[in-house]
């Protein structure tokens, strides 16, 4: 399938549209808006209005510029408000052949036994580890013949009137839901590639307002975390302490910041209530401000990434992504901070635009979402829906959909299209059925005439 998608990154300082298509592993963007974002704070809707205004116009001019008119998108979700649990799955393979079937039957058991919280909705379940009878670390299990199967999984989690907001504001701008994606997920996907999977990665996208720390280790994220600290912080700070206006303190960080120790010389700011004097402030001391609170936010992501206890299983490092690592000097100072691990700067990967800007780090989640819509997603993932997503090209002998969490510990009720299993068992009641009755006489049948004979004078 090749057809165009709209992909929403729904930030906490602007709004991304990108309208895109993948042909040939590559993603052809043809349209794209960008927009200041209103109604958001910290990675949460604070107003439906506003906020339903913002993402509109991003989406109108994506729409514009791409001359295609889509009424359905991936959206992307921040991670505020979200928890985290591992669950694990068992089942027996009755027919000693795994199937997408009991895949799909072994993920909603781990769904089913994982404690979600009633005021919480599931966002991803993904599995990181298949176990087929004593083999362990199995990369796919679908195809292979075992008698038991087991899956660990990591399943991510959000508040719901978190998501219901966000829904509301999306749908208010006229664009339906087609799939909602974590924030730091789908970055991931956009910066890191296949062979980074298999070594193990950290990402750390650093965003405006929220920063998203995501460890991938195995088939899939073992480990996730949030933190409320952005670049925008670096922004008032330069705003409070040099006494000079937020614009000019954010146009300050662009042109002058940096963290790396040669910022020789002074720049002239304006004055907080005063518009005729300007205030000379050395660049000294803008670096100072800036590191200080790059290297809390940094020393907060490393510590978190620390309580993972995956830190050894990370052989392709950490990659930074998001709009936060503009600031020359991030690598260096996220490289001595964690001396023990290689830290590298990641980019949207296979992404061709004629817009130059897209390819920058700070667009790495809109990437992503259409990443992830196009099939890059984890292998078996469950969504929020409890669909069980998949690249394999033919079906299952029973339809996915019916498996749910309800139906893992007791039959349906309501009347379905009977299974192989089904099938079996009606036949079984037929042949027991048949055995109940009398045959049917026939007469030219001579050992039934004496079998009938011989019962009436015994």
């Amino acid at each position: 399938m090749n057809n165009p998608i709209l992909a929403i990154d729904i930030g906490s300082t602007k709004i991304c549209a990108i309208i895109g298509k993948v042909k040939n592993g590559i993603i052809e963007i043809s349209g794209h808006g960008v927009t200041k974002s209103q109604g958001i704070k910290k990675g949460t809707i604070t107003n439906i209005e506003l906020a339903s205004k913002a993402i509109k116009i991003a989406v109108d001019d994506a729409k514009r510029v791409a001359g295609i008119n889509l009424t359905r998108a991936t959206i992307s979700i921040s991670g505020a408000y979200t928890k985290s649990v591992n669950s694990t799955g068992v089942v027996n393979i009755p027919n000693q052949e795994i199937s997408l079937t009991e895949i799909n039957r072994v993920m909603q058991t781990a769904l089913y036994n994982a404690n979600i919280p009633n005021e919480f909705e599931v966002l991803h379940v993904l599995p990181y580890k298949f176990k087929i009878d004593e083999q362990d670390f199995i990369e796919d299990p679908n195809g292979m013949n075992a008698s038991r199967m087991e899956v660990d999984t990591h399943i991510i989690m959000t508040a719901r009137s978190n998501i219901g907001n966000l829904k509301k504001a999306v749908n208010a701008s006229g664009i339906e839901i087609d799939k909602v994606v974590l924030s730091g997920y789908a970055s991931a996907l956009a910066v890191i590639s296949e062979n980074d999977k298999i070594r193990g990665v950290a990402v750390m996208d650093l965003g405006g307002q929220t920063s998203n720390l995501i460890v991938h280790v195995g088939n899939s994220i073992q480990y996730n975390d949030f933190l409320s600290v952005g670049s925008n912080h670096i922004t008032n700070d330069l705003s409070i302490a040099l006494h000079t206006p937020l614009d000019s303190a954010e146009q300050l960080k662009i042109t002058r910041g940096s963290l790396l120790n040669n910022n020789n010389g002074e720049v002239d700011l304006p004055i907080i209530g005063d518009e005729r004097n300007l205030n000379t402030v050395s660049l000294d001391v803008v670096h100072n401000i800036i590191y200080s609170r790059m290297e809390e936010a940094l020393t907060i992501l490393a510590n978190s990434l620390e309580r993972s206890e995956l830190v050894d299983q990370l052989g392709a490092g950490i990659v930074l992504t998001g709009g936060m690592t503009k600031i020359e000097g991030t690598r260096e100072l996220a490289q001595a901070l964690m001396p023990n691990i290689p830290v590298r700067i990641g980019h949207p990967e296979n992404a061709t635009t004629v817009f130059d800007n897209l390819n920058s780090s700070e667009f790495s989640t809109a990437i992503g979402l259409i990443y992830h819509d196009r099939g890059k997603h984890t292998e078996y993932e469950l969504e929020g829906n409890k669909n069980m997503l998949h690249s394999k090209d033919y079906q299952a002998t029973e339809s996915l959909q019916d498996i749910t969490m309800n139906n893992i510990i007791k039959p349906k009720i309501a009347v379905s299209t009977p299974s192989f299993s089904d099938e079996k068992e009606s036949n079984n009641n037929d042949l027991f059925k048949d055995l109940s009755h009398e045959p049917k006489k026939d007469p030219n049948n001579p050992l039934q005439n004496f079998m009938q004979w011989a019962s009436k004078i015994f």
